[in-house]
């Protein structure tokens, strides 16, 4: 088909939930064959306009064209049948069932007497996996995977649909940078297939990396349509936010206080697998005042490390956890809390949310004790400290008695952290934050964070990217399948130092 030609067309959509308006009047087309990005801070509509054009939201105004003809898809069916295929930023797979189960959920292979036909799906799978070049085990249950591992298995899904159209909505939020060079290759493979990509990304090195043309959405409306060529990161950052986003410089002029926490002998251990151990004997300490990240490749044990001090590692830990001066060991996430630790997870959707709960409960559920009178909860004060959390860390939403999942990820995100907040912690665990953050969203996060340090807090902090290590933090512990290979102070950390750290192997 030719690359000029029109296939998608977007014709004055809107989309309107009870209080919102997700999408107002949106226009603009898609060629054939093109790499085409979408973008804009979390709320400006862009995951709800990818939902219509794959069928999962049907009700809305405006016409959506696919090759000149008008669709308007009753199911994510038809929109399969009609070659439109979606990667969610939410993952969407069934827990208990296996990596190839998932991958052919609804569209299960069957034998010659339409019985489940476990081998060859297991077969797809793993031919699927490794043109992932990922090391996914096609019997394993997605319930023991990372989310950076079920993230591929939902990208496999995908890619086994063998779409025209392929909507990818933040692909890349839980890879590592050598797991996205990988997703990259493989875009590569389909857009030379002729594959039509619609990409959406918090991401601007991403977008600028592959993109023929970017659409910016912002507020629910179309902004502008640019070619890739004819832009750059700052205008398009300017586009999206309304405003200009000037460069957070942190960690100046900090100075940090007495230890707050100190680690000594951590060790996991990982039964039934060949190395043993998830974490072996890390030691480090934690000032108050003081920003500690810890950076790794999928698999170096970032996760494990926090699951650890917050007392929720799927087994016992060893060594020794000294919480201002005084030797602690926690059974469950509740002994954590009332010692004066907090953990934000990195897989909000399964850990973090409560999607029956609106905004103001997700926020305060943690601290109703203090709200209550003889045991009933004190509305007036529950509401005004939600209010306050909204306001501290901008969180957009009609009010706090808004359903949690009408907001966007980033928002939900951000309640999250305003839930923790509430507790008043000494110690701040936050694994991955920014995580499906946008950049606009991403400067709030960090100014939060920079002030939280600055009044006292031990924060320590993961990320899957190093830019934002180095931005955020005083020191930076690097892990390598399990074990602490490098410790930098502020200075002497570069990408290039960090990543050398985060691939040593283990007999160096």
């Amino acid at each position: 088909m030719d690359p000029q030609v029109t296939l998608i067309s977007v014709e004055n959509i809107t989309k309107r939930f009870p209080g919102v308006t997700a999408l107002d009047g949106v226009t603009f087309d898609v060629r054939a064959g093109e790499f085409h990005s979408i973008v804009g801070e979390n709320g400006a509509g862009k995951s709800t306009l990818m939902k219509i054009l794959s069928g999962v939201i049907t009700d809305y105004d405006g016409t959506l064209r696919i090759a000149s003809q008008e669709m308007r898809f009753a199911s994510t069916r038809k929109a399969e049948a009609a070659g439109i295929s979606i990667i969610h930023q939410e993952l969407n797979l069934v827990e208990d069932l296996s990596a190839a189960a998932n991958v052919f959920l609804g569209r299960e292979k069957r034998t010659a007497l339409r019985l489940l036909d476990d081998r060859a799906m297991q077969r797809s799978a793993a031919a699927l996996f490794a043109e992932l070049e990922c090391q996914i085990r096609p019997e394993q249950p997605v319930r023991t995977l990372r989310v950076g591992d079920q993230q591929l298995v939902e990208i496999a899904k995908a890619l086994s649909q063998d779409a025209s159209i392929l909507i990818m909505d933040e692909p890349t939020s839980a890879l590592t940078e050598s797991e996205v060079e990988r997703l990259f290759r493989i875009i590569d493979r389909l857009l030379a297939r002729g594959v039509t990509i619609l990409y959406i990304s918090h991401k601007l090195d991403e977008v600028f990396r592959r993109s023929d043309r970017i659409t910016v959405l912002r507020d629910g409306r179309h902004v502008k349509t640019l070619d890739r060529t004819a832009t750059n990161p700052r205008e398009i950052t300017h586009l999206m936010v309304g405003r200009e986003i000037e460069n957070v410089k942190l960690s100046e002029n900090r100075t940090p206080g007495d230890v707050v926490l100190e680690v000594s002998g951590l060790s996991l251990p990982w039964t039934g697998h060949a190395r043993t151990w998830r974490l072996r004997d890390i030691n480090f300490s934690l000032r108050r005042g003081e920003v500690l990240g810890v950076a790794g490749l999928m698999g170096a044990g970032r996760t494990e490390l926090l699951e650890c001090l917050f007392g929720t590692s799927p087994e016992r830990p060893t060594g020794r956890m000294v919480l201002e001066g005084r030797e602690v060991h926690f059974a469950s996430p509740a002994d954590a809390k009332r010692a004066g630790m907090a953990l934000v997870t990195e897989d909000r959707k399964r850990l973090g949310l409560f999607p029956q709960m609106n905004v103001r409960e997700n926020i305060t559920i943690c601290m109703l004790q203090e709200t209550a009178t003889a045991g009933v909860i004190g509305g007036r004060t529950e509401r005004k400290a939600a209010r306050d959390s909204i306001d501290l860390l901008a969180i957009k939403t009609p009010g706090g008695e808004t359903p949690i999942t009408g907001l966007s990820g980033g928002n939900q995100q951000k309640s999250i952290i305003a839930r923790w907040l509430r507790t008043r912690p000494k110690v701040l665990l936050l694994d991955d934050p920014t995580r499906g953050v946008d950049v606009g969203a991403k400067a709030e996060l960090y100014r939060v964070i920079d002030h939280l340090c600055r009044e006292g807090l031990g924060i320590l902090v993961t990320s899957s990217e190093l830019p934002e290590l180095i931005a955020l933090c005083d020191r930076i512990l690097v892990l390598c399948e399990g074990r602490l290979t490098g410790t930098f102070d502020r200075g002497q950390f570069t990408e290039h130092s960090l990543m050398e750290a985060a691939t040593r192997r283990r007999d160096e």
